[in-house]
């Protein structure tokens, strides 16, 4: 039996809904499925590149160990470096350690990382 994955890009949240499901995310894990769309909306719609920056470096420096919630952050800042050809000195500086934790242990930080550090190196030629 075969099962058929839908791929689905979330929309774009207003910015305090964001950061409300983020915090409820970081406090209660039963939450990260909600975290994770609004952080992927925000990442790939929303026009404020601090604001995506700030919610990825909220999620990155504070998710659990072995949270799906922190790959994902690394991979949107990858997206966001795409969008805009920018990042700040601390999502950068997230990028690299997020990715440097998941090559020494991805049960602490998921490959996502990873993928996110090539984007940003592909797309800001950095590194």
């Amino acid at each position: 039996m075969h099962s058929h994955r839908s791929f689905f890009n979330p929309p774009a949240q207003p910015h305090d809904v964001v950061v409300d499901v983020l915090e409820r995310a970081l406090g209660d894990r039963a939450h990260e499925g909600a975290a994770a769309d609004a952080l992927v909306g925000t990442a790939l719609h929303d026009d404020d590149r601090e604001f995506i920056e700030r919610c990825c470096l909220t999620v990155g420096t504070r998710a659990h160990s072995g949270s799906p919630l922190l790959g994902l952050a690394a991979l949107c800042l990858g997206h966001s470096a795409r969008r805009f050809g920018r990042l700040g000195d601390e999502a950068l500086a997230l990028v690299r350690s997020l990715a440097a934790r998941a090559e020494a242990d991805p049960q602490d930080v998921d490959g996502r990382a990873l993928d996110g550090l090539d984007d940003v190196r592909s797309f800001l030629h950095i590194w």
